[in-house]
């Protein structure tokens, strides 16, 4: 794709998503279960990574969850894929690619603040910093200061993450 700038290439992107984990560890370190909520599609894959470095360092019972948010309407029909789990007095983290405006993640915040959870928290992997909601990642992998009319992408391959800025 054109004009095209590679902001987190595969290696940095891989020890940000390990230093993601440590740090969701590190939060949740008294806790003997957690459930890592993807919203999909990249925000899921991001979960996946995540959730494999924490049970790699860890001893937590971790699960992972998909949450179907509509981006270009967040407000919709949010589904999530929970197979009868019941996250009443449980700690979640609550996983998306970019923190764009904030629209996506607050809505899916909305939506698991449902069930009464002992913690909820937020990761992304890029923090573009352009909120019009006042919600926050609470574990990022990078912030960039962007134009309005700028776009960040991240994108899977396999086992590697790419960001880019176009």
């Amino acid at each position: 794709m054109a004009n095209r700038t590679t902001v987190l290439d595969p290696e940095t992107a891989k020890r940000k998503i390990e230093r993601i984990a440590w740090e969701i560890y590190e939060r949740h370190i008294d806790e003997s279960e957690l459930y890592v909520i993807g919203i999909a599609e990249s925000g899921f894959k991001l979960a996946q990574r995540i959730l494999d470095n924490i049970t790699r360092i860890s001893p937590l019972k971790c699960e992972l969850l998909k949450l179907e948010v509509d981006k270009k309407d967040p407000a919709a029909d949010i589904i999530m894929d929970a197979n009868g789990v019941e996250l009443d007095g449980k700690s979640v983290v609550i996983v998306d690619d970019v923190l764009n405006s904030g629209s996506t993640l607050i809505y899916a915040v909305k939506y698991i603040l449902d069930w009464k959870v002992k913690r909820c928290m937020t990761a992304v992997l890029v923090d573009r910093s352009h909120k019009r909601f006042p919600i926050k990642a609470d574990v990022k992998g990078v912030s960039l200061s962007t134009s309005l009319q700028e776009h960040v992408q991240v994108e899977f391959e396999g086992e590697s993450a790419t960001a880019y800025l176009s």
